[in-house]
Order: structure tokens, then C-alpha cells, then sequence
């Protein structure tokens, strides 16, 4: 490998389990690191990368009340028959 100063050309990478939302085939979709988009291989259908990052949905352990709520613990009696 000659080290010409340009970076290393990137493989796609197959995304397990993805569907294409053009043609419904299951893993045939690849992300390119280099380049903003995704595509099928099986329809060459192309979707560019979101801009803004995906919100995460509420959830009992991601809401900041539920952080900040601190459960008080109890003592145990432990009985012996």
C-alpha cells in the first residue's frame, strides 16, 4: 500500500436487518463514512443522511423527573420458620 497522503478509500458497510423503503428488499442497504447517504443495493434507491440528530423518545429511565426522583429505601425483616 503507497502512502500518497490521501486518506484510505472506505468500503460500504451493510446495515443488518435494515429495509429498502423503495423496493421492501431486507439487507440490501449500505452506508457509505465518506459520504452522507445510504443506499440499496438491490434498487439503487438513495436516501441523504438525516441533518438533525433523531430525538430520543421518552422513556421512565431517559425523563429528567424520573431522575431526579430518589427512591427512600426501607429496612427488610427477614423471618425464620
Amino acid at each position: 500500500m503507497s502512502d500518497s497522503g490521501k486518506e484510505p478509500k472506505s468500503r460500504p458497510r451493510f446495515v443488518a436487518g435494515a429495509v429498502c423503503p423503495s423496493c421492501g428488499v431486507v439487507d440490501r442497504m449500505v452506508v457509505d463514512a465518506n459520504a452522507d447517504h445510504r443506499r440499496c443495493v438491490a434498487c439503487d434507491f438513495v436516501e441523504a443522511r438525516p441533518d438533525a440528530p433523531v430525538e430520543q423518545p421518552a422513556t421512565r429511565v431517559t425523563r429528567a423527573s424520573a431522575r431526579r426522583v430518589e427512591t427512600a429505601a426501607e429496612a427488610v425483616k427477614l423471618l425464620d420458620n
